[in-house]
């Protein structure tokens, strides 16, 4: 059977009854459709009789909001596709409601396939269901011209369920800031203007639920705050966040596929109040388990301000059952990023000017970050590691390549009485001085990766295969140039500084200062091919190391280093 970019879901089977058999549905839609799936809810549909089915508006009530919960949930299985329920006929109890739209709403990924549940025992081509439900989609969403149409019914469980409605309320996953108990069946009342606020990095589902519950409320206007600057700071693996116009970007065609008549004001959020703190005319805000506490703040800061309380929605945190051990058992955007730690972030680089038979990888990270363990990893796995600054000792020391220029630029008074040069008296002549520091490089970094070349030969001569070099200025000195990948270790600079006052005997600024004349992990991820982090127990790290090389191995033969 085709498989199709990108479809559209019917669900025609009433809410209670369909709640059951939601796994195999999307298990059945998942082998169809590759990418994107839009989910449109009409309940109670008919699609036989000659008479072209409609749509028709949904009240949303307590029901809808948790089976749509239920919804997102289950399809955080199928992590390759992106499910976007539909909100555009599912209305709130207000008086102030739009009609629904009459003109067909455009997609950001017209679907080339029509899929639905309605329970038909004749799925042949010409089934008149198939036509009709090719009619309904056309008739509400932009489609591919050559729309196919598939009948899920019975492959996703016939006779496994009854049809009946089994009135079974779902798991209630919207929590209204009111003490009062709410049934399934009540409606939800609509507000002209609201908020909803995160950081939105890779935008998953549990970021869909938020969003959806902040579109069905809003009316009008959702403003839609999306963490920047230093509210990033404090976020897991901070570097390998997506940049925030991306994230914008991802957002603003995720809400304007699911509810084109309103107005989204996405802005940066750059403190814990946000607009939601500020702007008399909001009138809810959407949080989580996790920022129901903020909630409450930017109310305080409201009424202290003299502003009327927001009506919060707090929805619960999706469950991920496949999380690792050291992941957060919620569907999250910090584990997402653990997830990416030793996968190939990028192509590699073409080398054709290195050894044919050797695959170059440059280790690189802040100081502090780990990199000399992982590098020793490596070496068990079967690299053959060159350490950069073993490489300097053997340059700076009497009859190497650099002391004599080094001695001539700086002078017999970095000497130990044995001729042996002081490197501390030399740090600290060059350091902080960038003129003094440049000459130093000059000399040294030229040097150095001569030195690592020839060792290179050598990794050859012994025939090994990968060879790695392990230097912390690896970007700096232009190094990126004699590998074919880059990777790099990162850890948060609070742990680099507490582990080089540890590991060295520095004060706190001395520490600080030291990580600031080297490039940030956020630079050196920016040019990365690869990341890992030392940040956990050491068996967590060599999992990473393992995956990594694992998957380096792989790929190895797929990018020779001729041309």
């Amino acid at each position: 059977m085709a498989v199709f970019r990108s479809g559209l879901l019917v669900l025609t089977t009433p809410l209670a009854s369909l709640a059951p058999r939601l796994a195999p549905i999307l298990t059945s839609a998942a082998r169809l459709v590759n990418h994107t799936l839009y989910v449109h809810l009409q309940p109670g549909m008919s699609l036989e009789g000659p008479a072209q089915p409609q749509s028709s508006p949904v009240q949303a009530t307590f029901e809808v909001l948790d089976f749509i919960t239920h919804f997102y949930a289950g399809a955080d299985v199928h992590k390759d596709l992106d499910v976007r329920i539909l909100l555009t006929n599912i209305r709130t109890k207000s008086a102030f409601l739009p009609p629904l739209p009459s003109s067909v709403q455009n997609l950001a990924h017209p679907p080339e396939v029509v899929l639905t549940d309605f329970q038909t025992l004749d799925g042949s081509q010409y089934n008149p269901v198939k036509q009709q439900l090719e009619r309904y989609a056309t008739s509400c969403y932009s489609c591919c011209p050559q729309l196919a149409s598939v009948l899920l019914y019975p492959d996703y469980g016939p006779g496994e369920l009854p049809v009946e409605p089994l009135d079974v309320p779902l798991p209630s996953t919207i929590r209204p800031a009111s003490p009062v108990a709410r049934s399934p069946k009540q409606p939800v009342r609509g507000y002209h203007r609201g908020a909803v606020g995160g950081t939105f990095d890779r935008l998953h589902n549990a970021h869909k639920v938020l969003l959806s519950v902040a579109c069905i409320l809003a009316q009008e206007k959702l403003v839609v705050g999306v963490a920047d600057k230093d509210l990033l700071k404090s976020k897991l693996l901070p570097e390998l966040l997506q940049p925030y116009a991306e994230r914008v970007e991802h957002l603003s065609e995720f809400l304007v596929d699911i509810k084109p008549s309103l107005t989204f004001d996405i802005i940066p959020l750059l403190d814990p109040y946000g607009p939601a703190g500020s702007d008399p005319s909001l009138e809810f805000l959407v949080v989580s388990e996790e920022t129901y506490r903020g909630g409450m703040a930017v109310n305080r800061f409201r009424r202290e301000n003299g502003l009327e309380e927001l009506a919060l929605y707090q929805i619960q945190l999706l469950k991920d059952p496949s999380h690792k051990e050291n992941e957060e058992d919620k569907v999250s955007s910090s584990s997402f990023r653990q997830q990416m730690l030793g996968n190939l972030l990028r192509p590699p680089y073409k080398r054709p000017e290195l050894p044919n038979q050797l695959y170059v990888i440059g280790l690189t990270g802040i100081s502090g970050s780990g990199k000399s363990s992982i590098a020793q990893q490596l070496k068990r796995l079967g690299a053959f590691v060159i350490d950069s600054d073993h490489l300097g000792h053997r340059a700076y020391a009497p009859g190497g390549p650099a002391y004599q220029p080094v001695v001539e630029a700086f002078g017999t008074d970095i000497l130990h009485k044995d001729g042996m040069i002081n490197r501390k008296v030399l740090g600290s002549r060059v350091f902080g001085n960038k003129k003094q520091l440049k000459i130093l490089t000059d000399i040294m970094w030229p040097v150095i990766a001569k030195l690592a070349q020839e060792e290179m030969d050598q990794a050859v001569a012994e025939g090994k295969h990968v060879c790695v070099i392990d230097a912390a200025m690896l970007l700096e000195a232009g190094w990126q140039n004699m590998v074919h990948e880059v990777w790099t270790v990162v850890i948060p600079q609070t742990e680099a500084i507490r582990r080089i006052m540890e590991r060295d005997g520095l004060s706190e600024a001395a520490a600080q200062s030291r990580l600031q004349s080297q490039m940030s992990g956020q630079q050196l991820v920016d040019q990365s091919h690869v990341v890992l982090s030392t940040l956990w127990e050491p068996h967590v790290t060599q999992r990473q190391v393992e995956k990594a090389w694992a998957l380096l191995l792989k790929r190895i033969p797929k990018t020779p280093s001729g041309p």
